[in-house]
């Protein structure tokens, strides 16, 4: 088992199974930091630029869009993107996209809006994205996660996007085979930096609790790194790290060596009334060495 006080790859997991409402502000939390990569591989926009907009209105209750965004796509086109994370069906959601919308085109006047909503609960969407009326037709897009393609995803060279693979269509696929390749990924990709995959561990962490999938995964990821240790490549890379463990060692303490016979050396030229500047050069430590050890 995985020393948590010591490996650096050990990720703290939930304590706790979050509500529904709690569900839906972490994961939008999540996508919030993955915005870029959301962009790039479900709504196929190409962004050079990104400036979140903090948003919020204040009548009679708190409204808050999940994310809004001034950005900038490949070809120079600046706009705002509004996009909204759901984890519920909710019938109102046009309505309140289209309050969503009239805020923000409030606040910014001059220029495009483009929303997207963006589901990822478990039950099947019936959620409308539209309202047609006598004196309004209004939409916008939704995307499902349901709907994207697992293999499209766990593909990517991206942790944002093999982590965006858990919300995709899985449903015919073995549960805890999709959780140990999503974690075999991104163990590949941020092997050199402990931080950003513990990181990406609790995030998949959440987004399993999100599709109340039923797996310890820091479980998983503990029997993972049994089966890496167990790899030849990883015999020799040990061996490897071990052999030059050993070798940097003997260089250290040979060096230390090297020095406590310069010290002694100089403590009995010192002796013999020799100048700093004359033990230095003999003995080759610095100058600075030899005041503080005239003073012992």
């Amino acid at each position: 088992m995985i020393d948590e006080n010591h490996h650096p790859l050990f990720f703290t997991p939930i304590k706790f199974k979050p509500s529904m409402g709690q569900k839906d502000i972490i994961s939008k939390q999540i996508f919030k930091r993955i915005l870029i990569d959301v962009a790039t591989y479900i709504f196929k926009l190409q962004l050079e630029t990104v400036e979140l907009i903090e948003t919020e209105q204040q009548r009679i209750e708190d409204r808050r869009t999940d994310l809004v965004a001034r950005v900038k796509d490949s070809d120079g086109k600046a706009f705002i993107l509004h996009i909204e994370i759901q984890n519920q069906n909710q019938q109102d959601m046009p309505d309140r996209m289209l309050r969503y919308l009239t805020d923000i085109r409030l606040n910014y006047p001059d220029e495009e809006v483009f929303q997207y909503l963006l589901y990822i609960g478990k039950a099947t969407l019936t959620m409308p994205n539209n309202i047609q009326s006598a004196q309004l037709q209004y939409c916008y897009t939704v995307i499902d996660m349901h709907d994207m393609d697992y293999h499209f995803f766990i593909n990517q060279n991206s942790p944002d996007a093999i982590v965006m693979a858990l919300l995709c269509d899985i449903k015919a696929m073995d549960i805890k085979a999709v959780v140990h390749e999503i974690l075999t990924k991104l163990t590949t990709l941020l092997q050199n930096d402990s931080k950003r995959l513990r990181e990406y561990l609790s995030m998949v962490e959440i987004l399993a609790s999100n599709r109340n999938i039923n797996l310890d995964i820091q479980q998983e990821f503990e029997m993972l790194q049994i089966e890496i240790e167990k790899l030849p490549s990883f015999m020799i890379g040990q061996e490897k790290g071990m052999e030059k463990g050993m070798e940097k060692g003997m260089q250290k303490g040979m060096a230390a060596g090297a020095r406590e016979r310069a010290l002694l050396i100089a403590k009995q030229l010192m002796k013999k009334n020799l100048s700093l500047e004359e033990i230095a050069q003999i003995t080759g430590l610095d100058v600075a060495a030899l005041a503080s050890l005239d003073q012992e």
